[in-house]
């Protein structure tokens, strides 16, 4: 792999690069990259800190791809991203059948797919 020092920010075994979303990552490159595209920029966002650092942060929940180029266009990188709540910051409600799932950092905002029923109480 041409990402150093990513191993903490790739789960053992499923080849991805995980993210939480509104979080950042600080990738290291072994050689300089010239381009970086993101196949979805509404899921996540790479920055170029210097030719050989990149940053990216977790925009909202999905998974996209990085693809890294060199100066003379050659893939150094393409990389499945996943970006997810940071679990350790959650609280999740049910109620009957609902799921809801509040992310908390540091304020309880709501981040699920569950919708309220309105019964008009």
């Amino acid at each position: 792999m041409l990402l150093s020092g990513t191993a903490a920010a790739m789960d053992s075994g499923d080849g991805l690069l995980r993210v939480f979303m509104n979080q950042a990552r600080v990738l290291k490159l072994d050689r300089p990259v010239s381009k970086v595209i993101v196949g979805n920029a509404d899921v996540a966002d790479a920055t170029v800190a210097d030719p050989t650092t990149i940053v990216l942060t977790g925009r909202s929940f999905g998974t996209t791809n990085l693809v890294l180029l060199d100066s003379e266009g050659n893939a150094i990188a393409d990389e499945r991203i996943l970006v997810s709540i940071d679990e350790g910051n959650t609280v999740r409600v049910f109620r009957q059948t609902e799921r809801t799932v509040l992310s908390c950092t540091p304020n309880c905002e709501q981040h699920s797919d569950a919708k309220s029923a309105s019964t008009g109480n």
